[in-house]
């Protein structure tokens, strides 16, 4: 996996993560505790996920009435993920954790996702252990997340239901009380859930030995009625089997089962699942219902569930971002050796010389070009972003103070984190198999998998208009536009410095340029305080967000490349990544003028045009 240099640049010279050793949370760690960890999580990703792509891709998982059936290569990247201890690597001593910095977890969690991202790195699991982390009590962290961050136990994130999809507030899985003193059961008070949720990733397998589910669910009012839209949404951990309140498991099976398997475009490695919740297959204790333990307080399931979503969000991010760097590896291969074609010449093309290789032509170099600059900015974005939780956690806090202002950072930059490389790292791929012609949607080459793995991403986790919708609508406003300011002078920061470098000086202004487009669209359209006008046209704002937020990430770049100055630069890495930031400026940034100008006038096109018009 050659992107290894690219990644030791991005977190050691750019993010500087070892100056993180000197706080009190990481101080056990150096350089090379750091390099360990990516050694390992680099030797198993080559070793035991790359091989399994094909194979899960083209095995998928079946049912056979009783048992969910993966392939033997699935059970021996998950031990081997297991055995790692990444699932807990950021976690504290305490709960058998490493304290690794989430930038250099998250930097470990790459390999697995470029090398076959349908296994992955159980996201989920880890997402779910760490929302209970947060809220869940200290009997549901000892018996069901411990359990989750040691890998002896798996997690899902159960919102979707067939009715349902995006749309949270219309969810009509029931909870009701299980009998009079069901608050004083220990692992939580313990409710009886009927319903059905779909699209449950890794819903049902037997990779681990048992399964925790987190649901969302209303509990009825005291008529029997469900309260309508999100407020009667609470938080549910719902068990596959039963346990007790030493973590061992009981013998008996909740009523939960697996309804059926979704057969997917991509990502056909991972178990999809429509499972029915309570249907009395698995009567507990004689009694239809699943068991299900609430997790926080009654009406509060979505504060609680945005916790695990937000994290997921990022996750998706990463994965797509190494899906395109997977495509370019591959493209770039090919077209290193692949002879077709001469040279254009004043003397024309003599049929008699010899074919030269494709990446000696210029269109070849344009793909792979924009490739490299989606792909290395996307991996980027998503290190920023972890550095960030880092920061969130273990900074100066108080208002106003570092670990504050990560924490509103990540609210702005988290829907572009998740929809930006989902949507041109999948241009990535794309990209990819046009580089190998006829070559590339043949199932001989991987980069037709790698598209269909990556298209997933932009409805993974919240669709692309739920992101735009978010960011529009709520993340750039909150806080009195707080966090858009905070965004806005870093951005101006490093247009600042990167002025002062002659290189670099055309692109800062640029970016200053786009910078002062985006935040005057985003007052035009929020003009006339109406959310229909300003929501209608969310998707380009966010493109255009998206592509400024990437240029100023390929700018910071190029002026850590260049040491602040303009020595001459022969390296290859630091002259591909300075041809890369010169790409996305050129070829790119221009392009938020067009999504930028339908956002400004509020354009009512797609919005009014009557349905019988389609």
């Amino acid at each position: 996996m050659s992107f290894r240099p690219t990644l030791d640049f991005l977190l050691y010279d750019w993010l500087d993560a070892e100056s993180l050793n000197g706080r009190e949370r990481f101080a056990d760690h150096s350089r090379e505790t750091f390099d360990a960890v990516l050694d390992t999580c680099e030797r198993i990703a080559r070793e035991k996920y790359a091989p399994a792509n094909r194979i899960v891709d083209t095995q998928e998982p079946r049912f056979d009435g009783e048992r969910v059936i993966l392939p033997q290569a699935t059970h021996d990247a998950h031990a081997a993920f297991a055995a790692s201890g990444m699932l807990s690597a950021a976690q504290d001593y305490e709960i058998g954790g490493m304290q690794l910095p989430y930038t250099v977890q998250a930097a470990a969690n790459s390999f697995f996702a470029m090398a076959s991202v349908s296994i992955g790195s159980n996201l989920l699991t880890s997402g779910n252990a760490n929302l209970l982390l947060v809220h869940g009590t200290p009997m549901q962290q000892e018996v069901f997340a411990k359990n989750e961050f040691s890998g002896r136990w798996a997690g899902t994130m159960c919102l979707s239901e067939p009715q349902a999809g995006s749309s949270l507030s219309d969810v009509v899985t029931r909870a009701v009380p299980d009998g009079d003193g069901f608050e004083a059961d220990p692992l939580g008070p313990r409710y009886r859930l009927t319903g059905n949720k779909m699209w449950i990733s890794s819903g049902d397998h037997e990779l681990t030995e048992n399964i925790v589910h987190i649901v969302l669910a209303k509990i009825p009012d005291a008529q029997g009625k469900l309260v309508p839209g999100t407020r009667g949404i609470s938080l549910f951990i719902v068990p596959k089997r039963m346990v007790d309140t030493a973590g061992a498991l009981t013998g008996e099976r909740n009523d939960v089962a697996l309804a059926g398997l979704n057969h997917k475009l991509g990502w056909r490695g991972t178990t999809n699942t429509l499972l029915n919740f309570g249907e009395g297959r698995f009567p507990v204790g004689g009694q239809a219902g699943a068991v299900g333990y609430l997790v926080g307080q009654p009406g509060k399931g979505l504060h609680c569930m945005f916790h695990m979503m937000n994290e997921a969000r990022i996750g998706i991010g990463m994965a797509a971002s190494m899906l395109g760097m997977a495509g370019y590896e591959a493209s770039l291969a090919y077209a290193r050796q692949r002879p077709q074609g001469r040279p254009v010449g004043p003397a024309g093309k003599d049929a008699a010389k010899p074919q030269v290789r494709i990446i000696e032509h210029a269109d070849v170099r344009r793909m792979l070009l924009a490739q490299k600059s989606y792909c290395e900015g996307a991996l980027a974005l998503q290190l920023y972003c972890a550095r960030l939780v880092d920061e969130q956690k273990t900074g100066a806090a108080g208002p106003g103070g570092v670990a504050d202002d990560a924490r509103l950072l990540l609210e702005v930059l988290t829907p572009i984190a998740k929809s930006w490389p989902s949507e041109w790292c999948l241009e990535a791929n794309s990209l990819a198999i046009q580089v190998l012609g006829g070559y590339g949607y043949t199932r001989d080459f991987p980069v037709e998998q790698y598209w269909r793995d990556n298209r997933l991403n932009m409805i993974h986790e919240g669709t692309h208009g739920i992101q735009a919708a978010d960011l529009l609508g709520r993340k750039v406003l909150m806080e009195e536009g707080r966090g858009l300011s905070l965004l806005a002078d870093r951005i101006a920061d490093t247009a600042r410095r990167a002025s002062a470098v002659p290189a670099l000086a055309d692109d800062a202004r640029a970016l200053t340029d786009a910078l002062a487009q985006v935040q005057s669209a985003t007052r035009a359209a929020w003009s006339t305080g109406e959310p229909r006008d300003a929501l209608a046209n969310a998707v380009p704002y966010m493109q255009a967000f998206g592509h400024t937020v990437l240029a100023w990430i390929w700018l910071d770049l190029a002026h850590r490349s260049l040491h602040g100055g303009n020595a001459a630069v022969t390296d290859p890495a630091t002259v591909g990544r300075l041809g890369a930031a010169s790409y996305f400026f050129r070829y790119e940034l221009p392009k938020i003028g067009a999504w930028l100008r339908v956002v400004e006038t509020r354009d009512p096109t797609c919005a009014e045009l009557p349905e019988e018009a389609f």
